[in-house]
Parts: C-alpha cells; structure tokens; sequence
C-alpha cells in the first residue's frame, strides 16, 4: 500500500522534482537489501561459486559442484562440514579426499564452521587457521542442486567473474547484493533517461518509480542478489534504443538474452509494428485494361513481409551475434555442453510435455481451471497462443514504444505458464514502468504467493492458481476500461480537416470559386 501511494503521489511533481526523488528513493530503496543475508533464495551462493571456478580457469560448465575435481576449490564457507551442515538449505555432497590446499583460491578467505553468513562477517577471526576433518566428517554445501552443472548464460558467467575479481579477499555474498543494487539503480536511471525524449515527461518520470520504489526490487534484485537484475537493465536500455538506433537496440537485447535467456521474449516487442510499418505504402495505380488487374491481397502482403525482412534483421542479427560471440569463448574452453543444465531444468519445472512435475510445481494454472491435467497439450496451446499475440504485435504494436509489445508478449506469458520464481517477474516491473500499464503488478504478486506457498505449505497450490486468476482478471479489466476511456475520447482532428469558410457550397461546379480552398492572409 505504501508503495502504491508513493508512485500516485509522485505524479503530481514537476518532471525535475520528480526525477531527484525517484533516483534518491531508488538507491535508499535498493540498500535496504543489503542489511542481512539472501533470505528466500540460495541462488547467489551458485553465482560466488561460478565466479571461483573461471579465476581458477576452468569452465563452470564442465563440472558440477560436487565434482571431487573441484575439491581445492572448496571453503568451510560454501562447503560446511559437521555441526554446520544442520542448518537451513544445507544439501549433502561428497567429502573431498584431502582437505584444500592453502592458497587454493586466494580471492576467497573462508569464514568459520559457526560464522553466520553475513555481510559484516567476511573475515576470519583472529588466530583462526583452517582445520582439517576426519573421512568420516559429514560435508555439506550451501549451493543448491550441487550434482548438476551450471545453467546460466555467457554474459551472467562473465558478471560472476568480475564481481569475484573485484570482491575484496574474505568476502561472502555482499559483493554480489552491491552489484544487484547497483544493477537496480542504473535501471532506474535509464528509464529517466528515457522519460526526458517521451511526449509526457513529467507522467514518464513517474512511472519510473514503478521500478525503482517496488519492493520486488530491493529483495529479489538486491538481497538475493538474482543475476535477472542484469538482464533488465539490459533489456530496458535495449528497448529503449531500438526506435532511434536498432542494431544498438540489438546488441543490447542480445547481451540480456545471454545474461538471462528469459528476455528473449521480449525481442518481438522490438518489432512492433513492422509488418503494418512497411505494408502502409501507396496503393499502386492501375494499370491499363490490357496489362492485367492490381495487385492481389495476398501479393501486397507478400511484399510487406519481404519488406519487413530489412529493418527486422537490424535487430535480430546483432541480437543472434552476441548471443553467439557470448557463448564462444565458453565452448572453446568447456569439454561438455554449454548449455549446461537447461534442459534438464526446463524438465524439472514441468515444461515439457506430459511431465508431471508440472502438477506439482503447479505450472499453466490457469489452463488447468479448464481441464485438470493439461500436460499433454498445454505447451502447443501456448505456443499457438503466444504466436497470436506475437502475430498481433508485429502487425497492429507502436514501433515507437516498443516496450509495450514487450510486455503483452512477456505478460502473456507469465499468465500461461505461472512460473513459480518472484524474481522471474523483475522483468515484468521494468516494462510496466516504461508503459505505465499498471495492471500487469499482479504478476509479481501472483509469483511471490505460489513461491511462499509451495515453501511453507503442503497442498498450496490453490493459492497459486487464485493469485495468477487475480493477476488475469486485473489485465482483462485495465484492457477494458483502456477501451472504454479510447471510445468515449472525442476523435483527433484529421490532417486535412476543413476550415470553416472552405466548404464546398452544395450543388457547386468542380473548380468554381466555391469549391476552390481560400488562400488566409498572413499579417505582415
């Protein structure tokens, strides 16, 4: 509530006023994030331990965590062992067969069995020296999923090394909460960046604080220090860009594909518009009786999809080359795919078909309000869903903003496949702030309900499907009041509207005085 209040009260500002306090409240949001350890998420103690492994110069998609290979690499802060394996989000892993070797990762200096992981404990205490364990000492690791290899893209993997270069030695995960914070800032100071070029600055600059006051932001993006936050800043600074200069737009798009691959749902927002961009050109004129009839619907259509092909692959090729030069240092380097545990994932969360984890991670939520085991079908019904709306966009989206396609497509998205990772949505935030399409919220929301839930609740599904319902319904009724308020609006004037005075008398001859437009005297 208080956040809701904030971002109104914002909108009575000047655009100046407005663009101090938004970028103040954005880095006094985001540092409340850094007051304590990652609470729902072990994601980052994954991101710290791929930084490790490339200083060391092995590629993390070679080896799983647990791998003995990578046992020099372990610390008593990643790895705990006896009494500090007891607590929360501790998962077994074999024992190393020596204990690591002084010096083994030296960016890193470990913490104590019993220190708590937090940020103010990053060193070891006075004479504290690393004690060496028993075989029968039981090991554990802070890293979730530590038997499968890694999962993130390029750009995310080469963001973990830099932050562990930069990371003072001893360290733990606040270096990673700065980056997030800082991610989160910078976001916020693009979207104002961009509301000074838009039609309404002062209503742009409000809506900035959508992103930069949300509370998503300074918990998912920054206490759990969530590599998303790289990604959207990428994809905000890309959407942005791409009316003015799309292979820049490109790029951009391309960097945030390979720093989280959930942006690439976005790319068809990029193209809004273009098909009907390039079909709006003049009729051809006749031609004589003898040399045949206009062009048929299908051949002016066909036209304005070849057309279309130019300026799309301004956009898409410096996405695809990225995507592509991100990888390729990694598959010279790596031994085994890099694509690491993908599709293994995209199984576990029940995206494939007929698989039932999707029951129980309550993944297509809604879909199952229709039929209760879609499994079966559900992933070509979203796929035929999602090319409509993809098709809807390229013909009928604004190519000036195209961060509204972006949206639709990703919103639509999220309501078919009820992703259950609040964080996932940071990507949703951001584009509701440079729309202002207030409604799509209720993603966020709806993913923290089935997240909190599925943790703290044997049968919570329900709460799942009731928030992505609620979230649903808030879209379908912002579309249908966005409708009503366009068709009670009074039209624009026409380009070519009449003066009063140049009306034709009825009944007057073509060219008379009548019918002639009359010139106005300028005043000199």
């Amino acid at each position: 509530m208080l956040f809701a209040a904030a971002a109104w009260t914002v909108r009575r500002l000047g655009a100046r006023q407005a663009t101090v306090f938004v970028l103040v409240g954005s880095a006094a949001v985001a540092a409340t994030g850094l007051l304590g350890p990652p609470r729902t998420s072990t994601d980052a103690y994954r991101y710290a331990w791929d930084g490790r492994v490339q200083a060391a110069g092995i590629s993390p998609y070679d080896h799983a965590p647990e791998d003995p290979a990578l046992a020099p690499l372990r610390d008593r802060w990643l790895f705990p062992k006896g009494s500090a394996c007891h607590g929360p989000d501790r998962a077994p892993v074999r024992p190393a067969a020596e204990p690591p070797a002084p010096g083994a990762h030296p960016r890193t200096d470990p913490a104590p069995d019993h220190a708590p992981n937090t940020p103010s404990n990053t060193r070891k205490a006075p004479g504290h020296t690393r004690g060496t364990s028993g075989p029968a000492e039981s090991q554990c690791t802070r890293l979730n999923r530590p038997a499968v290899h890694t999962i993130y893209p390029p750009v995310a993997e080469g963001y973990f090394l830099l932050v562990h270069r930069s990371a003072p030695s001893g360290s733990t995960l606040l270096p990673l909460q700065t980056g997030g914070a800082l991610l989160s800032v910078a976001t916020t100071a693009v979207l104002l960046a961009a509301a000074r070029r838009r039609s309404d600055p002062r209503l742009a600059t409000a809506r900035a604080a959508l992103w930069a006051w949300c509370p998503a932001v300074p918990v998912e993006a920054v206490n759990n220090a969530h590599v998303d936050a790289l990604g959207v800043l990428l994809t905000v600074a890309g959407l942005v860009a791409v009316p003015r200069r799309r292979a820049l737009g490109g790029v951009l798009l391309g960097a945030a594909i390979a720093a989280k691959l959930l942006p690439a749902v976005t790319l068809p927002g990029a193209l809004s518009g273009i098909l009907a961009m390039n079909s709006k050109t003049p009729e051809t004129p006749k031609a004589p009786e003898n040399t045949g009839s206009p062009a048929s619907p299908t051949t002016r259509l066909r036209r304005a999809a070849a057309t279309a092909v130019r300026p799309a692959a301004a956009i898409v090729l410096p996405a695809a080359a990225v995507v592509a030069l991100g990888y390729l240092p990694y598959v010279l380097l790596s031994r085994s795919s890099v694509l690491g545990y993908l599709t293994g994932y995209v199984a576990e969360e029940g995206y494939e078909t007929g698989s039932t984890a999707a029951d129980d991670k309550n993944r297509y939520a809604l879909l199952r309000l229709l039929h209760p085991a879609p499994e079966s079908w559900a992933l070509p019904v979203v796929a035929a869903v999602l090319l409509v709306v993809v098709a809807w966009v390229l013909l009928r989206g604004d190519p000036g903003r195209p961060w509204r396609g972006a949206l639709v497509v990703t919103g639509t998205a999220f309501l078919l496949m009820t992703p259950g990772y609040p964080w996932y949505a940071l990507l949703v935030v951001a584009l509701v702030a440079l729309d202002g399409r207030w409604e799509w919220l209720g993603l966020p929301l709806a993913g923290v309900a089935q997240y909190v839930t599925a943790r703290a609740v044997d049968d919570g599904a329900w709460v799942g499907t009731l928030g992505y319902a609620v979230a649903g319904a808030a879209v379908m009724a912002g579309w249908a009041l966005r409708a009503l308020r366009a068709a009670s609006a009074p039209p624009p004037p026409g380009p070519h509207a009449e003066a009063p005075g140049d009306a034709a008398t009825p009944g007057s001859p073509p060219g008379s005085p009548a019918t002639r437009p009359r010139r106005r005297r300028v005043p000199r």
